[in-house]
């Protein structure tokens, strides 16, 4: 009897997307329905298929780093147009050295923000680690490699204590975090001493990170050729093991499409770097901890715990992950960024003062993230996403600094643009829920 019961109900089940009054959103079921791979999409219709995903996209609110990216063009264009030296190579290549800094630390948030928590530490946690490696450097006359080496631990293992609170202990990150701001600006305050900056070897190995270029042209083309060939072989690569697991994959046109768009953003790159001092330093660093990222946390067992993390806290403990441990590393991973971050800002004025974590540092790290497409509510965002929103940022204070407007000016600017970031973010969780994809 029971069996039977439970063959009509499957039979009244498979009829449902046809019964459109059972169902409480008849437009969310039908897009659920004729949803498909985007992949097979490009494989079928080929051009059409593009546009066919693009629309589904907009429909469904999976707009991704689409709103950033043009609104980045958008950006370039109008100071361009505005000062002519806005696209001069020397102006890219100071926003490019100006940004790493805070694009660092903004890495480390991303991981925060993909847990749905937030971690506001940051800044005090850079200024902290750049001043103990002044004076481990300077005033110790330890080896500067040491100093950085023993600068970057004490970020994580002060990132990791601040997870242990919220982790172990159960406080919110919220508050753990800002008793950090505190504590750390206090202690880089105690380190610094009386004197209050600490002025660092331009030569050394720190004040490198941001005057070292390589000055032949063929490194910066050398990097462009190097990332465009990781880019197509990883691609295809993936593409052959989809194929071979039967599942839809992209069509050799489409990576060679991708492959070309990226080959011209690439020597575009190389060429600007090259009509000034060459391909810096801290531009090639930046991007590789951009990779490395990156890879840890589409490609890894690891890096999915986080998304599943961000997505569903009860679910993921049911599934057998470690919610504490991943918990205590994600804040570990970002108290290291932070202290990587300090040592840039440090380089890039040649000195560790108490200045250094405080202003608007913390603001911008965590609006980078944001602005780049990184949701504020977790489980969605890439690490690529703080390289464009500190490019926005950074972007926008070199234009209006080109046009001599006033600093109140610049900081209701950003607002406004991480306001506008913010809103996007939350209607689109609103149009996904409502496609039934959230």
């Amino acid at each position: 009897m029971s069996i039977d019961k439970t063959s009509a109900n499957l039979d009244k089940s498979s009829e449902a997307p046809e019964a459109s009054k059972d169902v409480v959103n008849p437009e969310a079921a039908a897009a659920a329905v004729t949803a498909v791979d985007p992949r097979l999409l490009v494989q079928e219709e080929g051009l059409l298929g593009y546009w066919t995903e693009f629309k589904r996209k907009m429909k469904a609110g999976e707009l991704g780093s689409l709103p950033v990216v043009l609104g980045l063009a958008i950006i370039c264009i109008i100071f361009q147009v505005l000062n002519s030296n806005f696209l001069s190579a020397q102006n890219i290549n100071d926003i490019t050295i100006t940004m790493v800094g805070t694009g660092m630390i903004s890495v480390g948030i991303v991981f925060v923000l993909l847990l749905g928590e937030i971690d506001l530490s940051v800044g005090s946690v850079s200024g902290a680690a750049s001043a103990l490696a002044g004076v481990l450097a300077v005033n110790q006359g330890w080896p500067e490699w040491a100093a950085v080496l023993v600068a970057i631990v004490a970020g994580l293992a002060i990132g990791a204590l601040h997870g242990f609170f919220f982790a172990v202990l159960g406080a919110p990150a919220f508050a753990v975090t800002l008793a950090g701001l505190l504590f750390w600006l206090g202690f880089m305050l105690k380190v610094l001493g009386e004197d209050g900056t600490i002025n660092l070897d331009s030569d050394g190995l720190i004040g490198k990170l941001t005057t070292y270029y390589f000055s032949d042209v063929a490194a910066a083309y050398g990097l462009a050729v190097v990332v465009v060939a990781l880019f197509f072989v990883s691609s295809f690569l993936g593409n052959r093991r989809r194929e071979a697991a039967g599942v839809p994959s992209r069509p050799l046109s489409d990576t060679v499409l991708r492959t070309v768009l990226l080959a011209v953003v690439a020597f575009a790159a190389a060429y600007m770097y090259n009509q000034y001092k060459g391909l810096p330093l801290a531009t090639v660093i930046f991007l590789g901890f951009l990779v490395g990222t990156d890879f840890l946390l589409r490609r890894t067992s690891y890096g999915r715990k986080i998304f599943a993390l961000g997505g569903s806290v009860e679910a993921s403990r049911r599934a057998g992950i470690n919610v504490t441990a991943v918990r205590i590393s994600v804040f570990a991973i970002s108290g290291g960024f932070a202290a990587i971050g300090g040592l840039f800002l440090a380089s890039k004025i040649a000195s560790a003062n108490q200045s250094a974590g405080t202003g608007d540092l913390l603001m911008n790290a965590i609006a980078a993230a944001v602005i780049g497409g990184t949701s504020l509510f977790g489980g969605r965002g890439r690490t690529w996403n703080a390289l464009l929103g500190v490019l926005v940022i950074v972007s926008i204070q070199y234009g209006l600094q080109l046009e001599s407007i006033a600093e109140p000016v610049k900081y209701m600017i950003t607002a406004a643009v991480l306001l506008t970031t913010v809103v996007i973010d939350s209607i689109t969780r609103k149009t996904q829920k409502t496609a039934g994809r959230a």
